[in-house]
């Protein structure tokens, strides 16, 4: 490895030195994901090798009316040649070098700026991952993604088209995903996106790995701009200004198989703050179709008995994360044939309960101090802390379970888009009702009082969002199924149509038909805790 992680002031690499210590990287220059990323590296955790594109590049990108900053394309080919040199693969070669595109920016924004996988691919690369990985139908998957994710995150196709698609190639080879296409049907569907990204922009996907790279990471810039990632700031309270640094970081590969997968977890419960692994795992995936939403993941249980092997390593991660960051972590991993992969950590979100929770457990494990931890309770309201329960004879209203993403109860009108949540919410409290939902939904999310969702996982980006926002949110709900144009929905044997009152649990993840009446419990022996560390530390407890 290099001993510097510095190329130039626009790129830096994520590595340690010859010595095994870690070479720092600032927050503020690279972003938290990178930042954490070497952490990660120092701590001895298996990271795929990545440098870094910093934020001031995004800055000159935007100010210069979305222009390349002068010189760019040279210092990526340097850091191009490290990965190379690190991976014994090449981009555009016989062993080809593939590159997730991925956004740093200062604080985590879940969701919110874009990401682009399996950059480098063209066909003949393809034929050249099949030699190295010697599985077709995973380098097919693969370049059916890549197809999909750079028409639309960098050309700016639409969505729906790719939807379309998928769903003419799986009615004809008679199955019901895509996991289930042999290699050769994958083949017909990854060129078949090919074709449908260049009839769509007008202009084909480039076949120079070089422009490919370049384009994504022009792409991660534009999306801090973004309606969501504005809407976003401006909810948290976020500086609109810094840009956001770009990860360039070699791929592994989820989608191989029965013992691949990408998953998301929590090294405690961001809803109640219980001491416990939480885990949402999608197997023979990549990360984003984990984050996304959009399909049923499995739990921790469920990748214990699987890959009992993984679920011990992560185990074994949890104390290092949190002693080495001193907060409850969220994490993304991939699992590529078994072995295990780090692709981020961040400080999780968490409800205020939790975040009450976890800053005790922390003091008294030893892992922060008490004035840490009164500082990472600043941004809440203690003294409006509760845990909202339905009553127990709240069972006999009950017309369907999902999966519980948080804790509280939220009842109120359902409404089935978030254009009508934000109109609505002045007027009354609403319930967004989704087949799934995305963080293009934020200023949904946000004027909603709860979430419910047909798919989806716990640790979606949304999810996260949602939790994070103090809102109700019941996601992977299979007896939902709704009739948009009809503007009706069923729950089991229970209709709805908009404006009807629903409630929603968020800690069981039931849903109840009209208004319930609710119990609250005050966390009383944890504020005392808290109290105390002022007394100790000086503090005006009157005014805390």
């Amino acid at each position: 490895m290099m001993s510097t992680p510095v190329l130039d002031t626009t790129i830096r690499l994520i590595a340690t030195d010859d010595a095994g210590r870690p070479a720092p990287l600032s927050a503020m220059d690279v972003g938290s994901k990178a930042a954490n990323l070497q952490r990660l590296a120092a701590l001895g955790l298996r990271v795929p090798p990545a440098f870094v594109v910093t934020a001031a590049s995004c800055a000159e990108y935007l100010a210069a009316g979305r222009c390349v900053p002068a010189g760019l394309r040279e210092h990526l080919r340097t850091a191009v040649r490290h990965l190379e040199h690190t991976t014994g693969r090449h981009l555009g070669g016989r062993h080809p070098l593939l590159v997730s595109v991925r956004s740093s920016p200062p604080v985590s924004m879940p969701g919110m700026l874009d990401t682009v996988l399996n950059v480098g691919l063209t066909e003949p690369a393809v034929h050249g991952l099949v030699r190295v990985a010697g599985n077709p139908w995973l380098a097919w998957d693969a370049y059916r993604r890549f197809a999909r994710g750079y028409a639309e995150i960098v050309m700016a196709c639409p969505p729906a088209p790719f939807d379309r698609l998928v769903d003419g190639h799986l009615q004809s080879a008679g199955v019901t995903s895509v996991q289930e296409l042999d290699p050769l049907a994958m083949r017909d569907l990854a060129r078949a996106s090919v074709a449908l990204a260049r009839a769509l922009a007008g202009a084909p996907i480039p076949v120079d790995p070089e422009e490919q790279l370049e384009s994504a990471i022009a792409a991660v810039f534009r999306s801090w701009t973004s309606a969501r990632a504005r809407e976003y700031r401006r909810l948290t309270r976020l500086d609109d200004e810094t840009g956001t640094a770009v990860v360039v970081q070699a791929m592994v590969f989820g989608n191989g198989g029965g013992m691949s997968g990408s998953g998301v977890g929590f090294t405690r419960d961001p809803s109640t703050g219980a001491d416990a692994l939480y885990v949402d795992f999608l197997f023979n995936a990549q990360g984003e179709d984990v984050v996304s939403g959009r399909y049923p993941v499995v739990g921790t249980s469920d990748l214990a008995t699987a890959l009992p092997g993984v679920y011990q390593e992560l185990l074994a991660s949890k104390p290092l994360l949190e002693s080495a960051l001193g907060d409850m972590q969220d994490f993304e991993f991939t699992v590529e044939d078994g072995r295990l992969y780090f692709l981020q950590t961040r400080a999780g979100k968490r409800t205020p309960w939790a975040a009450l929770r976890i800053a005790v457990d922390l003091v008294r494990a030893g892992l922060t101090s008490p004035s840490a931890a009164l500082e990472s309770l600043r941004p809440y309201d203690l003294s409006a802390i509760d845990r909202v329960r339905l009553p127990a004879d709240a069972e006999a209203n009950r017309i369907a379970r999902g999966v519980g993403a948080g804790l509280g109860v939220a009842s109120g009108a359902v409404v089935f888009d978030a254009d009508r949540a934000c109109a609505r919410a002045g007027v009354e409290p609403v319930i967004l009702v989704r087949p799934d939902i995305a963080t293009d939904d934020v200023a949904g999310i946000a004027a909603a009082a709860g979430v419910l969702t047909a798919v989806g996982g716990r640790t979606s980006h949304a999810a996260v969002v949602a939790r994070h926002l103090g809102k109700v949110c019941v996601v992977g709900c299979t007896e939902l199924h709704i009739d948009l144009a009809r503007r009706r929905a069923t729950l089991g044997a229970h209709g709805l149509s908009e404006g009807d009152p629903v409630t929603l649990d968020g800690e069981t993840g039931c849903v109840h038909a009209g208004v319930v009446p609710v119990t609250r419990e005050r966390p009383e022996a944890l504020l005392a805790v808290v109290e105390q560390w002022r007394r100790d530390l000086g503090h005006d407890v009157a005014k805390s």
